[in-house]
């Protein structure tokens, strides 16, 4: 594909980013900006030196000038979550850091879609749609794409189905207040309650699923993998590849990205995650998945505790 992806940040998720990425034939030019330049210059050689295993692409250490004409920026800077730090704890540092960037990276792209990665990620991506001065459609908050991801990953260990036969979301924040709607849980079409009872004229065994225990290894997954490795970073790329491959594809896809609230479910003026139809345009619209009363009120307690920061950070 003749497409090209700037990444903003040479940090474990960027260069983990720009490295799946060279091995995939979704873009045909790669370029990395980073402000620690011998950082950049070395991942990119590292890199470099395994594309001769593919199709020719080029990938190069740049400035904001290089990223000119890019189709997708994907937006991973910013100084990464400590031990027993929350993502909130991050915010004012890494607001900073984008208010910085973005006048620099949307002068130079400003027909690219963006993916807002950095975390607090829901702060970063209401700044970022506050101050680029672009369209909405364009900006798209990775959100809780990772969530989802693990919130399938454990339903899978949990009932023994593969994952691309669950069909289960994380809403909110990319964070502690972000919640499962259970009420639209399914495994092959079956709500997950119903899958459980079926289980045993299938030959099947499974405990009940704990709802409460499945958020809790949803929430603190992250926390537990930085406390181990120091980092996260493979599972969160895998979903921004998979991200960019939807952006550049023929037709829209279901996600949970984060993006703009304007009265949906009663929430306006901040940014979080629900199912939105999201393709070759960025953000095409949100789909307006019914919700119980009970799960409104969750994401209504998300949006207040992301604005209180809001509230807070100096834009």
């Amino acid at each position: 594909m003749n497409s090209k992806i700037t990444i903003i940040g040479a940090g474990s998720v960027g260069s983990t980013i720009a490295y799946t990425l060279s091995g995939e034939d979704m873009a045909s030019e790669i370029v990395m900006i980073d402000i620690n330049k011998e950082k950049v210059e070395g991942e990119v050689m590292d890199i470099e030196q395994g594309t001769c295993f593919r199709d020719p692409i080029s990938i190069v250490a740049g400035d904001y000038k290089d990223a000119k004409d890019s189709d997708i920026v994907i937006i991973t800077s910013g100084i990464a979550r400590k031990p027993g730090q929350t993502r909130i704890e991050l915010a004012q540092t890494n607001v900073d850091i984008l208010k910085q960037i973005t006048p620099e990276i949307v002068k130079a792209a400003p027909n690219a879609l963006y993916i807002i990665v950095s975390n607090p990620v829901d702060i970063m991506t209401y700044v970022f749609t506050k101050i680029s001065g672009l369209p909405e459609n364009q900006i798209i908050g990775s959100g809780t794409i990772l969530d989802s991801a693990r919130l399938r990953c454990g339903l899978s260990e949990h009932f023994g189905v593969a994952q691309r036969n669950i069909h289960a979301y994380v809403y909110g924040e990319h964070g502690d207040t972000s919640f499962v709607p259970w009420s639209a849980a399914r495994i092959a079409g079956v709500n997950v309650d119903d899958y459980y009872e079926m289980m045993p004229k299938m030959g099947k065994e499974a405990k009940k699923l704990d709802k409460e225990a499945m958020l809790t290894y949803v929430q603190k997954s992250g926390g537990e993998i930085i406390a181990n490795k120091g980092a996260t970073f493979y599972a969160v790329t895998r979903g921004v590849c998979r991200l960019c491959g939807i952006l550049m594809a023929a037709s829209e896809s279901v996600s949970t990205v984060s993006s703009m609230m304007h009265g949906e479910y009663g929430i306006e003026d901040v940014c979080l995650s629900t199912l939105a139809l999201v393709g070759p345009n960025g953000i095409q619209s949100k789909i307006p998945m019914a919700l119980t009363d009970e799960e409104v009120e969750k994401l209504k307690y998300s949006a207040d505790a992301l604005k209180k920061v809001i509230a807070q950070i100096d834009i």
